[in-house]
């Protein structure tokens, strides 16, 4: 079967640039790897066929001879280069190949390239969650609230170092500072973490005894934290610097405060408003008046009931709510009636609700309408 033309196979004109073979190359790499095309039984010979096309295309006088000749400058012996082709010759060729991808395709899995000098050898400390709960009053004014923390500090016995006396970290032997170590398995390259440092590149001949080489010790801190007026539950603060403290000197993380306001015995928030359930008599809602309702801020407000309220009407406070987050002003508060049925009743005021029943029947216009459409049902049902 012929050779596919090598541009063919990368996808790119015959006047493409370097980089652009290089770019292409990639793409095609990551797409037709073997280990991402289980379900192909073809990807592994066409993995190859891009491999031997780049290899002759990103060599410029390999390049200017295929340019001219085709495959047949690699055939014979012209074009002085490997006999029997310009790309696949075996594991050690393969894996110089393929290493222009290593990276792209296990960078994530294997912690990035090394930059030529391998990992960072101090490592930036672990971020932290704190859990706080406050109360609905609390998030309406804001406060300041004190926390204790528990995390990794840095050890003061050798400042973060992790030696003891202060002395220098010496050069891994195993990964030569390179924090990570490559093995042939086959025709795959792979790059572990170094077992000897742990990746940081360094060793410690003498660790410090009180932090056992780490350079961070346990510590519960206090740390007074800023709760802004207008949290909700899951607002998130961080404070920048306050997490576990690097390994050997390196960076502090950052610890993040995640709210969570309780539930209030009155109010029930939503958003920047908040409903307050207010239960009436049935008289007051019968004859209306006055009542008096607490506000979030700790007053109170004076509502007037209209004669004849039901059950479920709502009647607004503005500017009675909770504040936003960022911004001004203030959400509204809804009152919302419960006219209450009197229970345990006594002898004289049964009688007098009886009374009071017998002279109503044209003071209940919602059960005249709905027990009138009912018997125009029945009445229906019957024809």
């Amino acid at each position: 079967m012929a050779k596919r033309d090598y541009y063919e196979v990368l996808g790119v004109s015959k006047g493409a640039s370097a980089d652009e073979l290089k770019k292409a190359y990639r793409t095609k790499a990551k797409e037709l790897h073997p280990d991402r095309n289980s379900d192909n039984p073809n990807a592994e010979s066409q993995f190859k066929e891009v491999n031997e096309a780049y290899d002759c295309l990103k060599d410029p006088e390999k390049k200017a001879a295929y340019d001219r000749f085709g495959h047949a400058a690699f055939e014979g012996g012209m074009g002085g280069g490997r006999g029997g082709g310009a790309g696949y010759q075996g594991q050690g060729d393969f894996a110089s190949a393929f290493s222009d991808v290593f990276d792209d395709l296990f960078g994530d899995f294997m912690g990035g390239r090394g930059g030529g000098g391998g990992r960072s050898r101090a490592a930036r400390g672990a971020d932290l969650r704190y859990n706080l709960r406050v109360t609905l009053e609390e998030a309406y004014a804001g406060m300041a609230k004190t926390i204790n923390v528990p995390s990794s500090v840095q050890c003061d016995g050798c400042n973060g170092s992790g030696a003891e006396n202060g002395a220098e970290p010496t050069t891994c032997p195993t990964c030569s500072g390179m924090g990570k170590v490559r093995a042939q398995q086959g025709v795959f390259t792979v790059e572990r973490t170094c077992p000897t440092c742990g990746g940081l590149g360094q060793i410690i001949k003498n660790p410090c005894k009180k932090c056992g080489g780490s350079g961070r010790t346990e510590r519960e801190r206090s740390l007074s934290v800023n709760i802004p007026s207008g949290v909700e539950t899951g607002t998130r603060i961080r404070l920048a610097g306050e997490g576990e403290a690097g390994m050997r000197g390196g960076p502090t993380g950052d610890l993040y405060i995640f709210i969570d306001v309780q539930e209030h015995p009155i109010f029930q928030r939503d958003g920047v408003n908040l409903h307050c359930r207010v239960p009436v008599s049935m008289t007051s809602a019968a004859l209306g008046g006055d009542i008096e309702v607490p506000t979030i801020d700790g007053g109170r407000s004076r509502v007037k009931i209209p004669a004849g309220s039901q059950s479920g009407r709502q009647m607004r406070l503005r500017g009675k709510g909770m504040p936003p987050l960022r911004g001004s002003g203030h959400g509204d508060m809804f009152i919302e009636l419960a006219v209450e049925t009197p229970v345990n009743l006594t002898s004289k005021q049964k009688e007098l609700l009886k009374e009071f029943e017998k002279l109503s029947e044209d003071n209940n216009p919602e059960s005249k309408s709905f027990f009138g459409s009912v018997k125009d049902f029945w009445d229906s049902m019957k024809g």
